[in-house]
């Protein structure tokens, strides 16, 4: 029986195969988590320019044949390599990209509330301690996306009086953007729509407080709006 490798990129890299971690030299993880974030096959040329930016042509093709032959000596079945072409296996199962079509559901209200809520809550960011170009492009995609689906989920979540799990869903996006004002809106409003004006005052102050803090600006008129007749001074 074939056990399909689990490959996690957010909150770090990591490979699982069978449940036990596979540890892989940094040039490999590298050269695996690029084509996971590509979902397509790619020339090998492009794959090795992108990954040794610094090398010869030359030096970057040789780079890359050692990659693969290390990858090889690992005994995963991670990439494949059909001629000038490589790719992520397509048995691979990748936490990004099941959580980006989590998000992406929410955002088009396809599924029931509750049925992405929790690894849409817990998701890290991806690959946190990398600093590449092309990790950088993707981690802020992913981002957005991620905040854009928390608050649609606070926001449903709200509006059909599941108010616990909306407090969740805003904090979370909260944590991930502290500035983010419409986090902070959609959560105030949460606990105003629970009965918990306390609990609003509390977060809306918290809010001005960093804004001020953080930018010299203050609050937006919506912001205001939502709290205009609670003592929040």
């Amino acid at each position: 029986m074939v056990i399909a490798p689990e490959l996690g990129l957010l909150h770090g890299f990591e490979v699982r195969v069978g449940g036990r971690p596979l540890e892989l030299p940094i040039s490999v993880q590298r050269l695996v988590a690029f084509l996971a974030l590509h979902e397509r096959p790619l020339q090998r040329l492009y794959v090795a320019g992108n990954l040794w930016l610094d090398s010869s042509e030359e030096r970057a093709n040789a780079s890359l044949r050692t990659a693969l032959w290390r990858l090889g000596r690992q005994g995963g079945p991670l990439v494949l390599v059909n001629g000038n072409q490589v790719a992520l296996a397509p048995d691979v199962t990748v936490d990004l990209l099941e959580v980006r079509r989590q998000a992406q559901r929410v955002l088009r209200r396809e599924t029931p509330l509750l049925q992405d809520f929790d690894d849409l809550c817990i998701a890290g960011e991806l690959l946190p301690d990398w600093y590449d170009d092309w990790v950088l492009i993707e981690r802020e995609r992913f981002r957005q996306l991620r905040l854009h689906a928390l608050d649609t989920l606070c926001e449903e979540l709200t509006a059909a009086g599941r108010y616990a799990a909306a407090i969740e869903a805003g904090h979370a996006s909260v944590a991930a953007e502290p500035l983010r004002e419409s986090a902070h809106r959609l959560l105030v409003a949460a606990y105003l729509a629970e009965g918990n004006p306390g609990e609003a005052i509390r977060q809306y102050r918290f809010f001005r407080d960093l804004l001020r803090t953080e930018l010299g600006l203050e609050p937006s008129q919506q912001m205001e709006r939502l709290v205009t007749r609670l003592p929040v001074q």
